[in-house]
């Protein structure tokens, strides 16, 4: 089994700590240029990763590849309000990536232009929503939907996408399980 991926990618290290107990090997690519471009583009024509290598077989995307790995792996099957969480997580996450590429292309994310402010409208409608499911009790336990959560909130962080200090209980989350070994073992920061 091959991952290919970014060690700064959200969506690779969630497949990353899923994949922690499991044999694999993982192949960490620069996905913008060169060489490893041309790798990624051999594996994956969406040009994105994660992407998965198996049994001959490739596969797509981090939500494809963890149902693949949950059946494979004889995981939990995710609930469909689990699979409603994820979709609000991928949508904020999203966004965030967008708004990092553009900023990476020098264009100015704060101006006041109908796709920032249509990006920026998602994240703050999404981050209430998983303010207010933490503090209805949500996310209490680890499996997906935490994984996902927290690498999402700790990208953010670490790329300095997003001021939290109105979302303190999305910032206790992220703290109380920060020093988890498999979150400091893929830190992107390391």
């Amino acid at each position: 089994m091959k991952l290919y991926g970014s060690t700064t990618s959200p969506y690779v290290r969630r497949i990353r700590i899923v994949l922690a107990q499991t044999p694999h090997e993982f192949i960490d690519l620069q996905i913008f240029g060169g060489k490893d471009r041309e790798l990624l583009a051999s594996r994956n024509p969406t040009l994105k990763v994660p992407c998965l290598e198996d049994e001959g077989e490739m596969i797509f995307d981090s939500r494809v590849i963890h149902s693949y790995l949950s059946e494979k792996l004889n995981l939990d099957p995710l609930t469909w309000e689990e699979e409603n969480l994820l979709t609000l997580i991928d949508a904020a996450n999203d966004s965030f990536v967008q708004l990092l590429i553009l900023q990476r292309s020098e264009f100015d994310i704060n101006d006041e232009k109908l796709y920032f402010r249509l990006q920026n409208e998602r994240i703050e409608a999404v981050l209430s929503t998983l303010e207010a499911q933490l503090l209805e009790g949500g996310f209490s336990g680890w499996s997906y939907p935490e994984i996902c959560l927290y690498t999402m909130v700790d990208w953010c962080i670490f790329r300095e996408l997003h001021d939290f200090a109105s979302y303190p209980t999305l910032l206790e989350f992220h703290e109380k399980h920060q020093d988890r070994i498999e979150l400091t073992a893929t830190d992107p920061r390391q």
